[in-house]
């Protein structure tokens, strides 16, 4: 997108000028306005049917707008009204030349991006720490995976990207691949060089997707890392309600170019979604769209002093470490960072990332993103104030006041298991015949279903890959730690369900 005062500065007032419109949350509140006697679903008629309790919470307000796709308010599967108009406005904010809308989250925007760019058998290189969207995915169309090893970050155990090099490598290794996907930026903030990887991939005539849940602000900051349009991708799947302020489960496709056929993403979104689609997400999307696009700079140029003030107080607390900019160039996958993300290494405290997550909720009533043997993740935003920053800041110099001085004197050994080989294509491992058998008796074994840690969804096993007894231990330890491990069909983790031998 373009910024007042850069090239084509006028082309960018007019954007502007345009973005200050909400056709969709504007159409519905003049529709809502009429007061139309509804005979359609949903049956609560603007909340008269429903619990008063609820209604009264809720409000009257949000009610009137949930809809259901009658005429006057247009059709997400076939839009030609006021939802055509806000996906076409959102695209432009985007610099996409389409952008559709998802009221299944990125999810399904994942899911439709890779259904409609590559078919059974097509092999499709992704890194090893994806989302378990893009693993459904693949299951779902038959692709074949190609794994790329990401980076790992030996201090803080968790996993970046995948480096320029690795892509290059890999494609020269699979000369068939159909496609490409990467994660950028990932969950912790870390971004690659993701328009030199563009570059690699279109060098083949493939098309770049890119999960780009956790992307959504990069579109309205220069100072932000380089965001998927802008790169050169040929679609992103884009999280509008994790950073972006609209409502949860509401996010954006974007697609770019015709390497991808932006009919046959519709179509293919219309298979996966909902026809009882919510007005009310699709109004929020529509809304949070106007405010980035409008207000977008002043409001991201507050949050990163937020983030930057955080970040140099928490570096100042003994036993703390806060990931930053400096790890840019460290590795090659850290081409760039995205400062709003505070990735807080607790290592030095002598205790878990989980614990310092408990101790944050029960003793100061602050929740955090996430956290893990190592790390608390917290996300600072536009909703965020100073007086929120300085309250993690204060729970976090407590904690810690406390646990430097009783903390071990061994130091902590940040350990991160080698990715399970892949045995079988997940597909065929997941409509396999199956059998059950102990967890932590199936070492040798090929998974015949998802086990992760979510958040970050990220699976430490998925069907088709041989567990390992490295990768038993960690999970182990994560179980152990008190980390919500989730996924398989035994809620108590005691089975897991195998491939039959």
């Amino acid at each position: 997108m373009l910024f007042p005062g850069d090239a084509g500065a006028s082309q960018a007032v007019a954007i502007a000028n345009e973005q200050e419109r909400a056709p969709l949350f504007e159409g519905l509140l003049e529709y809502a306005r009429k007061k139309r006697i509804p005979f359609h679903i949903p049956g609560h008629k603007r909340g008269k049917g429903m619990d008063p309790e609820f209604r009264n919470f809720v409000g009257d307000n949000v009610l009137s707008i949930d809809l259901i796709n009658i005429a006057p308010v247009d059709d997400l599967h076939h839009p030609q009204g006021m939802i055509k108009e806000a996906q076409e406005l959102a695209a432009r904010a985007f610099g996409a030349d389409r952008t559709f809308f998802s009221v299944q989250g990125t999810t399904g925007a994942n899911l439709a991006m890779i259904l409609a760019a590559v078919e059974p058998g097509d092999k499709i290189l992704i890194p090893r720490n994806v989302h378990k969207s893009i693993l459904t995915a693949i299951v779902l169309s038959g692709a074949r995976p190609v794994f790329m090893e990401p980076e790992i970050d030996t201090e803080r155990g968790v996993a970046h990207g995948v480096c320029l090099a690795t892509v290059r490598r890999c494609l020269a290794e699979h000369p068939d691949v159909k496609a490409v996907l990467v994660v950028n930026p990932t969950y912790f903030g870390v971004c690659a060089d993701l328009k030199g990887i563009a570059e690699a991939v279109h060098e083949r005539g493939i098309p770049l997707l890119v999960d780009e849940a956790h992307g959504a602000h990069l579109y309205f900051h220069p100072e932000l890392p380089m965001s998927a349009m802008e790169a050169g991708a040929d679609a992103a799947a884009t999280s509008m309600h994790k950073l972006g302020g609209s409502l949860t489960q509401s996010s954006v496709l974007n697609v770019r170019g015709d390497r991808i056929s932006s009919d046959r993403v519709q179509a293919v979104l219309s298979m996966l979604t909902t026809t009882s689609t919510s007005y009310i997400l699709l109004a929020s999307l529509d809304a949070a769209r106007r405010h980035l696009a409008t207000r977008g700079r002043e409001l991201l140029t507050r949050t990163l002093a937020l983030a930057e003030r955080a970040r140099r107080a928490i570096n100042a607390i003994p036993g703390l470490k806060c990931l930053g900019p400096e790890v840019i160039g460290d590795r090659s996958s850290s081409y760039d960072f995205d400062p709003t993300k505070l990735c807080i290494t607790v290592t030095g405290l002598g205790i878990t990332g989980a614990e310092v997550e408990i101790l944050l909720r029960e003793d100061y009533g602050i929740e955090v993103e996430l956290s893990d043997l190592y790390n608390v993740l917290c996300l600072i935003t536009p909703g965020d104030t100073e007086e929120s920053v300085d309250r993690l800041v204060t729970a976090l110099a407590k904690i810690a006041a406390v646990c430097f001085q009783k903390r071990p004197q061994r130091e902590v050994v940040v350990r991160v298991p080698k990715m399970p080989p892949l045995a079988m294509s997940p597909r065929e491992a997941f409509y396999a015949r199956t059998e059950t058998v102990p967890l932590f008796a199936s070492e040798g074994r090929i998974m015949a279903e998802f086990l992760m840690v979510y958040p970050p969804g990220i699976p430490l096993l998925l069907p088709g890959e041989r567990i390992t007894a490295a990768i038993l231990e960690y999970i182990r330890e994560h179980m152990e730690a008190g980390l919500p491990v989730q996924g398989l069909e035994d809620p108590t983790l005691r089975e897991v369900r195998v491939v039959s031998e």
